[in-house]
């Protein structure tokens, strides 16, 4: 695990509970093999986090757009706080490098999973509300997950955005391929690898095969992005 300090930087908040910082980062597998007790993982400050990120979602997508239903924002809601989406923002602030994880969860690469980074996500908006008061988590959500908004309108629907964009303009198809299974029957891990064509893409992590394409065809859509329109022409059937 990193100093905590270094995180905090990264955030731009620091703690005056260092202990809630803590608490977040801690995962029930750390604890279990600690011996600590129940309450000393990041299980109950999630559940906190989890509703203080429903308001502050809630607030920024009523605030600013004026013109959605209830049923659209209720949608636009679950695509900005789905596993996938605070995954995506727990990698942008390395938090998977200061996870206190069980010996098990290290082996098996728990720090990269979507499910473990999205908790300790929620976990960490928690520790910021319970410190700071809510003004701070709601700039933390905004900062590392409101902010990105538009982008993340479609991470739900990557696969299917990723499909469009490649049939559309190039003529092949996108398939996925498990190339990893780890982990019990009950906490499965899956590492999904999106093919354009015979070429390998972007690899997804997730606990489920499903999350796991998701996240694939996410990332897979972002390199595309950054290649340009040239950068197509290696996908074309010939």
């Amino acid at each position: 695990m990193k100093d905590m300090g270094a995180l905090q930087e990264t955030i731009n908040y620091t703690f005056k509970n260092k202990n809630l910082l803590r608490l977040a980062l801690t995962h029930s597998s750390y604890a279990n093999e600690k011996g600590m007790k129940k309450t000393a993982y990041n299980e109950r400050i999630e559940f906190l986090g989890d509703a203080v990120l429903e308001l502050a979602s809630s607030d920024f997508i009523y605030r600013n757009n004026p013109e959605l239903q209830e049923g659209s924002m209720t949608m636009l809601r679950a695509k900005l706080v789905c596993e996938e989406s605070l995954a995506m923002s727990a990698r942008e602030i390395n938090l998977g490098d200061y996870l206190l994880l069980g010996k098990g969860e290290i082996i098996s690469h728990g720090n990269e999973r979507n499910s473990i980074l999205s908790d300790a996500f929620e976990a960490v908006i928690g520790a910021i509300y319970l410190d700071g008061g809510f003004e701070k988590a709601y700039k933390f959500v905004n900062d590392y997950v409101l902010a990105d908004y538009e982008n993340r309108r479609y991470v739900i629907d990557s696969k299917t955005t990723l499909q469009e964009i490649v049939q559309s303009k190039y003529g092949v198809g996108v398939t996925y391929e498990v190339v990893e299974e780890s982990g019990p029957e009950h906490d499965k891990h899956f590492r999904v690898a999106a093919y354009i064509g015979d070429r390998k893409m972007e690899t997804g992590d997730g606990n489920s095969k499903k999350s796991a394409a998701k996240d694939a065809a996410y990332k897979t859509i972002n390199v595309l992005n950054g290649m340009g329109t040239g950068g197509f022409d290696v996908f074309k059937e010939h």
